[in-house]
């Protein structure tokens, strides 16, 4: 039975240390590796706006302060699209500013900052040159050459709204009329939705042939995370994602972005995106043409991008290329919805894949218990009572041998009294009543593996599902992802603990061993204490049934033997 002890405390102890090291730690991408394409896409040397060239002066360059005369106020306002040539759009999800080559601005309409009344809703992109972040699109011409900036197709329309009993609404620009080949680029938006789908057609007008090609890029001024053990946004990822069918996931934190080397994937579909705690944006091109996806690293400005598809026209001939840009929350039914192979790992529950794939399974079932109960802390609880019945034959075989080593404790007592000082003795003669009674003492470590390992995913499904976001529960629980303001939970689950243990026998613990036991509730509450809520309230239900489960089971097996404890020899 010490043993088995020893192994619970260290398990446990695992746990706390695990979730103090992945808490601001993130996950390690793995190395890129270069996939084939039918396609060849442009040299990876320099991606078209961040080399010398066109938009390079679109981003800022230095370190933004924000005062008169800063470089990279200038390097912004040295955009070549004009400002005149803005288009916002607003759907009753998101509000955008764009042009023919850019989204500048977007607003996350459902999402506030913060619980406070009237508080502003996120804005994800801004090219404020102290907040840069823009998505971006464009075409270059044979040998690098610039295209002429596309124009509104309809110069009156400067803000689109979608209607009432309208499903989308689309927004089109146009090259200039004296441009040599003719490129129309349509966005549209719909109803409810965060993926914006961009439309490219190129029509070759020149009378001889045009080489060309897309790209698009993601780009923005690295956030500076909140610190503190109490923010969510000091452990979640921040950085590049990609996705190719070869590979599947990979990515990188912006801190890594140079220090890893250069990322040169040549990939036929796939997506691109840059992350944050609870949002992201992503370009998702068309799933059948290639780009060459890379990195790039400006001053203050990080970015990925993918080049092409790579277009050859002969006079009069189109060339097509349709893409996605989402630009959102990391919600799993939207994205899954777009059908788009790995687009729902932007939901990263963990770099560990048993983690991550229950953590999946995990929130599906939150969502369906969510979609009954209306309320995601009852959810929580609700999954806590379907755990325990899956768990209850493992659960029942702990609790038997807890209550069979209690029944016994009196004769083991005996036992460490007759040897003394002897452990080894005492330890032998232990494992012999062991086997005469038929007590396992392993027995109660089995339960624990399972709840281990959904207590560490249900802790990346809480960090990481923007649907949790804000979601109160119920009296001082508000925010189930942010801690317990009161630390009332926790507390809870001190006494419960500590009731566990009194129901726990320990004979044949060391007084060492005593005192770890001892302590654990503490040390427990002092962690949990920094947690979210919601995973509090998860071990809170789990520990309040499991201590009841034991309770009834103690009192039915425990009952002290009739017969002699030792006999005497």
């Amino acid at each position: 039975m010490n043993q088995t002890r020893t192994f619970l405390i260290f398990a446990w102890m695992m746990v706390a240390v695990l979730l103090w090291m992945e808490w601001g730690k993130d996950k390690q991408p793995a190395p890129a590796a270069a996939e084939t394409a039918q396609q060849a896409p442009p040299s990876a040397g320099a991606l078209p706006g961040m080399a010398p060239g066109d938009v390079e002066a679109a981003i800022p360059s230095a370190k933004p302060s924000g005062a008169a005369g800063n470089p990279a106020a200038a390097a912004v306002a040295a955009t070549p699209i004009a400002a005149d040539h803005r288009v916002t759009v607003t759907t009753d999800v998101l509000t955008l500013s764009l042009d023919g080559g850019n989204v500048f601005d977007a607003q996350l309409l459902q999402y506030p900052q913060d619980r406070s009344e009237g508080s502003p809703p996120v804005k994800l992109l801004d090219d404020d040159p102290t907040h840069f972040y823009v998505a971006k699109s464009g075409w270059v011409g044979q040998a690098g050459a610039s295209v002429p900036a596309l124009v509104p197709e309809q110069p009156q329309q400067r803000d689109v709204r979608l209607a009432d009993g309208q499903k989308a609404v689309q927004v089109s620009f146009v090259s200039p009329p004296d441009a040599a080949v003719r490129i129309r680029r349509t966005y549209t938006l719909t109803r409810g939705s965060y993926a914006i789908g961009v439309h490219d057609e190129v029509v070759n007008t020149s009378g001889k042939p045009w080489q060309g090609y897309l790209y698009r890029q993601l780009a923005r001024i690295p956030p500076q995370a909140k610190s503190g053990m109490t923010n969510p946004e000091s452990y979640s990822f921040a950085g590049a994602k990609w996705f190719s069918a070869a590979d599947g996931y990979e990515g990188r934190k912006y801190k890594d972005f140079i220090d890893d080397g250069p990322l040169d994937k040549t990939v036929t579909g796939g997506w691109i995106a840059l992350l944050q705690h609870h949002f992201f944006t992503a370009w998702i091109p068309q799933k059948d043409q290639a780009a060459r996806f890379g990195l790039t690293s400006a001053g203050s400005v990080e970015g990925i991008h993918a080049m092409g598809p790579s277009f050859s026209l002969a006079p009069g001939e189109k060339g097509v290329s349709d893409a996605r840009l989402w630009v959102g929350p990391k919600l799993v039914s939207q994205l899954r919805a777009q059908a788009v192979p790995g687009l729902e790992r932007a939901v990263d529950y963990s770099r560990f894949q048993v983690f991550a794939v229950l953590g999946q399974g995990l929130f599906w079932i939150l969502a369906k218990l969510h979609a009954l109960f209306g309320n995601w802390g009852w959810a929580i609880i609700a999954l806590v009572c379907l755990l325990k019945l899956a768990l209850f034959p493992l659960s029942a075989a702990q609790y038997k041998s807890t209550a069979k080593m209690r029944r016994f404790q009196p004769r083991i007592a005996q036992l460490k009294e007759r040897y003394g000082d002897d452990k080894q003795k005492f330890q032998m003669a232990m494992m012999e009543l062991y086997k005469k009674e038929k007590i396992n003492p392993v027995g109660g470590c089995l339960p624990v593996l399972p709840q281990m390992i959904i207590f560490m995913a249900l802790y990346w499904v809480l960090m990481e599902s923007v649907e949790l976001r804000q979601a109160p529960w119920t009296l001082w629980i508000q925010d189930l992802t942010a801690r317990d303001p009161y630390f009332i939970l926790p507390a809870l689950n001190i006494a419960i603990m500590w009731a566990t243990q009194k129901l726990t026998p320990m004979s044949g613990m060391d007084p060492m061993q005593q005192k770890m036991m001892q302590t654990m509730p503490l040390i427990f509450g002092v962690i949990l204490a920094f947690l979210p809520a919601g995973l509090v309230l998860y071990q809170v239900a789990n520990g309040g049934l499991g201590l009841l489960q034991q309770w009834v089971i103690t009192r039915k097996y425990a009952e002290p033997p009739s017969r002699p404890l030792v006999e005497k020899s």
